[in-house]
Parts: structure tokens; sequence; C-alpha cells
């Protein structure tokens, strides 16, 4: 007899294959980032993958940003799908530690339709976002969550009224949920707390893969 966790598991995928087929299918870009993704690194999950893909490119398209603003490249894919969005002139800054996958994931955004739009920085994200000028209209967090609050903090004030952040895992596998949560799950928690009873933003939390946050500045 199945215990409820797998019958859950087994839900999720075939609900998950079927907001894939009733969505925008991905180009073919994607679809190659995504392949290898699962072929060469050893944290594949890690990719936003084809449904959530969407959101952030529809999330981005309603917003019309001039300017992006991403921390945490890994791969490149959620990059590209929020590019989608961007104004004729806008930028979309993308930020990520791994030195190892810059020339790969370089690759793939110099065969996108938004080469020229994409400004790819290695380094610490506290370090690299000061050196970057003007507001951000769209801010996609998806990097270290134990510091999650702190990049909240750091670009709040350069998002201008009505201008998006989005914060991905909060959910965090269903953790959130747990009676003893570990000291991971615990740091989630009371970001979430922290954003729920936070004036400065509108908010709410998507139960999407692993959670997303979409917070809009007042």
């Amino acid at each position: 007899m199945f215990s409820k966790f797998v019958v859950m598991d087994i839900c999720n995928e075939h609900l998950e294959s079927y907001l894939e087929h009733t969505c925008d299918d991905e180009n073919s870009l994607l679809k190659s980032i995504n392949r290898e993704t699962y072929l060469k690194e050893t944290m594949p999950h890690m990719l936003s993958g084809h449904y959530q893909g969407r959101v952030l490119a529809m999330l981005s398209k309603l917003t019309a940003p001039h300017t992006i603003l991403e921390i945490g490249t890994f791969t490149g894919y959620a990059t590209l799908c929020l590019a989608e969005g961007l104004s004729k002139e806008g930028i979309i800054h993308t930020i990520d530690v791994n030195a190892e996958q810059e020339e790969r994931v370089q690759g793939y955004f110099d065969r996108s339709p938004f080469a020229s739009q994409v400004k790819y920085h290695i380094g610490d994200a506290a370090t690299v976002i000061p050196t970057i000028e003007g507001r951000f209209d769209l801010v996609f967090i998806d990097a270290d969550k134990k510091r999650n609050h702190y990049y909240y903090e750091l670009i709040l004030d350069r998002v201008p009224s009505g201008g998006l952040i989005l914060i991905d895992n909060v959910l965090w596998k269903g953790k959130v949920l747990d009676e003893n949560p570990d000291n991971q799950t615990k740091q989630i928690i009371d970001l979430n707390e922290q954003l729920a009873q936070d004036q400065r933003i509108e908010k709410v939390l998507l139960p999407i893969r692993d959670g997303l946050f979409v917070l809009r500045k007042k």
C-alpha cells in the first residue's frame, strides 16, 4: 500500500506533466539547456524548468521591465525566461559565484535573441550588486538561501513602486510545514514570516514547484 507521501509525489508528477502540457512550449534553446543541465550538473533540480520558466516569462512580460536583476544564474534557464519580457533597450544583470560554469552558460546567452541584453557577472552578489547602477524593475532571488533576507533588504530601496521581487524555494520541499524543522528550514520559515508582515510590499506565495514568493513594491 502506498504511503500518502508516495501518492502525493505521484500526483505531483502527473500534475506537473499536465501543467507543462497546457502552457506554451519551451523554445529549442531552453530545451537544450534543460537537457544538458540534467546530463552535466550534479544538482540539476536547481533548474527552474519548463512550467516555472513560463511563469517567470509571463510575470516579466506583464511588468515589461527595463532592468532585471537575477541573483543566482545556475545554467541560465531562468535568465532567458525573464529576458523575454525586457523592454526593447532593457538589460538583465545575472550574478553567480560559480566560475566553472561561466563559459558554457555564456555560450547559451550568446546563442539567444537576448545576447546583447544579458550582463553576466561572476562573483559574490553582495559585492557585485553595489557596482550596478540604477534601479531594478524586477528582481529574482534564487541563490544562497541563508542570505535571502539580506539580498531582499539590499535591493528593496532600488526597486520602484510597482516593481516585482520574486524569491524562489520558499516552501523548501514542504519542510516549512514540519513540526520540528531543521535549521535551514527555520531560516526559510523566518523569511516567509518577515515578508508576510512587511508593510512595504504586497505579497502572495505561489505553490509553484518549490514555492515562489511574488512581492510587489508599494
